[in-house]
């Protein structure tokens, strides 16, 4: 077998891991590699190691930088265990859209997909001539791309046309939508794109900044918020609570009453019958039946059959036609001025 490919069988990540630190002939070296990039333990800094091995933290730095160039150099001249990583990296960022995430594409190499094993994969791939390594920052995740698709700066300029597209879009969208509105048809691409900017946030299928509460829901208002938005009509808030346990928020172990506790005080609930509740961005107004009754009269500038009002009220409130009739007639705000006929009370 002249060349040694990978399959999801015979490729050991930890295997490799072991190989290429075989290559370091000074224990100090592969102690100072392994230590850093978190090979076999929880990674360490500069300080931590430099305390161990009572060398200074420059010093750490400087060998590490050696040495990983080192390995580098090796790699570019067919360093088996390099070849046989970059073979597996490869295949999995060509299913996975060519650019992936250090945290999904891990567990399709090795079975465990913990922390360490995080450290190994991202350690081979920084020394693979074909793998493009995109650090941890405040506007990326750790992740990988296939470096002859495009370096680490395209990937990040790249990132940065979606994040304006979705701003020139403003709202939640799909990814087909983003990937027309970047011209890039290649939606598997865009969507591994969008999946490694630490600003954008997804929520089934609709992707957007991560500051919109209908991708992103922080806190129990925004989640009764996206609840109500995706249902397209008014719920009891016990039917809010029970969506909310039965969805895929992070923390949604609520109870019904603190659920009910926030729709009363956000602006963007109303009111429109017992228990029930619709966002005020559907055409809704909060207040009693008395006031939707007021405020129908005073837009007719006249009097009303009763039927009409009723017909007219429930247009926004799920109440009982008993209770707007009460209204209408134990409301001093209303009078009768003919049979079955109302309108306001003068002054």
């Amino acid at each position: 077998m002249d060349e040694e490919v990978a399959t999801k069988t015979d490729f050991d990540v930890e295997a490799a891991v072991r190989g290429v630190l075989d290559t370091i002939e000074r224990d100090r070296e592969r102690e100072i590699v392994s230590r850093r990039f978190g090979l076999f333990d929880r990674k360490e800094t500069l300080e931590q190691i430099g305390e161990l091995l009572g060398i200074t933290r420059e010093r750490v730095r400087q060998l590490e930088k050696a040495i990983v160039t080192r390995l580098k150099a090796s790699a570019a001249d067919g360093l088996p265990h390099i070849k046989q990583a970059e073979s597996a990296i490869s295949r999995e960022l060509n299913a996975m859209g060519k650019v992936a995430r250090i945290t999904d594409i891990t567990p399709r190499l090795a079975p465990a997909g913990n922390k360490v094993d995080q450290s190994r994969v991202a350690f081979l791939a920084t020394l693979s001539p074909k793998i493009e390594v995109i650090d941890d920052s405040d506007h990326f995740w750790q992740a990988v791309a296939l470096a002859a698709e495009h370096s680490e700066k395209a990937v990040r300029q790249k990132v940065d046309k979606l994040i304006e597209a979705i701003e020139a879009i403003g709202q939640p969208t799909g990814i087909e939508a983003i990937a027309e509105k970047v011209g890039n048809q290649d939606h598997s691409h865009v969507k591994a794109l969008a999946g490694i900017s630490k600003r954008l946030a997804n929520l089934h299928d609709r992707w957007g900044l991560i500051k919109w509460p209908m991708v992103n829901p922080k806190n129990i208002r925004d989640k009764i918020y996206v609840i109500l938005h995706e249902s397209k009509q008014p719920m009891h808030f016990s039917e809010i609570a029970k969506a909310i346990s039965a969805s895929d928020f992070k923390r949604k172990d609520v109870t019904t009453q603190a659920i009910h506790n926030e729709l009363i005080k956000d602006g963007r609930f109303v009111l429109i019958g017992r228990g029930i509740y619709a966002l005020k961005e559907w055409g809704y107004k909060k207040g009693t039946v008395a006031d939707v009754i007021a405020e129908i009269l005073q837009k007719e500038g006249g009097a009303l059959h009763r039927d009409e009002i009723v017909r007219r009220v429930l247009k926004s409130r799920q109440v009982k036609e008993t209770t707007i009739l009460l209204n209408l007639q134990g409301k001093p705000q209303f009078k009768r001025v003919a049979k079955a006929t109302y309108a306001l009370s003068s002054g």
